[in-house]
């Protein structure tokens, strides 16, 4: 899809997208059918702001219910099940995994919207892209594959290997795009240093990383960025029950742009559900406009997210976009004597400070205080680790005005994983 030329023109096609998608769900969707059954007479007359308006959020319980009460696939399905050629499920990893099936048509807009995601990223048909990834039930990069490869990409899927074999096949292949989590591209570049691998043979100049806050956030790319040198990371995000969602914005690093075309695009307090102040967080909100066969309206993604000003931005795009990327879930922030902790906040700080490597949050609410200890790996070699424990005390206290406990574990002893990593532990 060409770009549009101003903001007007892209909500006269957003408002067309979004009366398309309600006509679509009011003729053959149950789950939307009731939910909508208050919308008022004269919608298809409203503006695109008023429509929205009048049309009520969804939420994951919301789905996880239709399914089961309606086993195994729920009752928000656009058309009858034989229209269908693929299954996915989400991750689990915030809650209840969702079954979710998709169209050619749908999944052929989604690889539309990857499309966009690698044009971003300077992707063209000549690269070679490797996926560290194993290509389980959900989404993951399924997509990303097939657009790769009808791009006329030569790509290599890894699912069943080892993080060393992996390593050594990157290295052999001459990959020049490496799609992964944020935290799986530092284990591979960890890898390749502990088993002494060839690493100027490497080409990857591009790691494409999804999954996990850290892509967006500027330690963390110089982190990875210095374990390969050369390459440069591009983040982006989305959901397997939304699809693909935004791209890294290509003059500034630390923002992701939401493919407007594509996604309708709000941010809510999570409490009053009120619109949030640009440049404020607040929960990421999607309604998206071309999968059809599986729609959500008003999806509240549980996203925290700080979405930028309306505007040309310096790349020439007119999509909105979110400040810093994805900054944690709604489900994630924790209170600590008064002060709210977010994990991407606690993730910077810990890797702005030289010497420390990956680490675990343990949050213990079983007192009347909450308290917050945080396990660290030291990077090897360990020079004057007494000195580097107390750097990172003191960048914690300075940014949060809190004392953590700290536990130093010796290095590759705490978990690392391929997929989203789990470094706040709640009990």
């Amino acid at each position: 899809m060409k770009p549009f030329s101003s903001r007007e023109a892209l909500r006269s096609h957003q408002q067309q997208g979004l009366q398309a998608l309600v006509r679509i769900v009011l003729a053959g969707n149950p789950f939307y059918q009731a939910k909508l059954e208050g919308l008022p007479p004269n919608w298809e007359a409203l503006t695109l702001e008023a429509l929205l308006d009048v049309l009520p959020f969804t939420s994951k319980g919301e789905l996880a219910e239709s399914q089961r009460l309606h086993p195994p696939y729920g009752n928000h399905l656009s058309f009858p099940l034989s229209r269908y050629t693929r299954c996915h499920q989400t991750s689990g990893t915030s809650g209840f995994p969702l079954r979710w099936l998709d169209t050619p048509e749908s999944w052929a807009w989604m690889l539309d919207n990857w499309k966009r995601v690698f044009a971003a990223a300077s992707v063209t048909p000549s690269d070679r892209v490797y996926f560290a990834f194993s290509f389980g039930p959900f989404l993951g990069f399924w997509t990303a594959f097939e657009a790769a490869t009808s791009m006329g990409c030569l790509c290599f899927p890894s699912g069943g290997l080892s993080t060393s074999a992996r390593a050594r096949a990157i290295l052999e292949s001459g990959a020049t795009v490496l799609c992964c989590t944020p935290s799986y591209a530092l284990h591979l570049g960890e890898t390749i240093r502990k088993e002494a691998l060839p690493l100027e043979r490497s080409q990857v100049r591009r790691l494409l990383v999804a999954g996990e806050p850290g892509g967006s956030i500027p330690a963390t790319r110089s982190r990875i960025e210095s374990l390969w040198p050369g390459a440069l990371v591009v983040d982006h995000h989305g959901m397997t029950e939304i699809g693909p969602v935004s791209y890294q914005c290509p003059a500034q690093s630390s923002l992701l742009h939401v493919m407007e075309a594509s996604f309708l695009l709000e941010a809510i307090h999570p409490e009053n559900l009120t619109p949030a102040e640009p440049g404020r967080p607040g929960e990421l909100v999607l309604t998206n406009l071309g999968r059809d066969g599986s729609p959500l309206i008003r999806y509240r993604t549980g996203d925290l997210v700080s979405l930028s000003d309306v505007g040309l931005c310096k790349c020439g795009s007119l999509d909105r976009g979110l400040t810093g990327g994805i900054l944690g879930r709604t489900d994630d922030m924790v209170v600590v004597r008064g002060v709210n902790l977010y994990p991407s906040a606690v993730h910077e700080v810990i890797q702005n400070t030289p010497g420390i490597g990956e680490y675990q949050v343990q949050i213990h609410t079983s007192s009347a205080l909450t308290t917050a200890k945080i396990l660290i790996e030291l990077d090897e070699p360990c020079v004057a680790p007494a000195e580097r424990v107390h750097r990172l005390e003191s960048n914690l206290h300075t940014a949060f005005s809190l004392r953590f406990e700290l536990e130093v574990r010796p290095f590759g002893t705490l978990p690392r994983s391929e997929h989203k990593s789990r470094r706040w532990m709640k009990g």
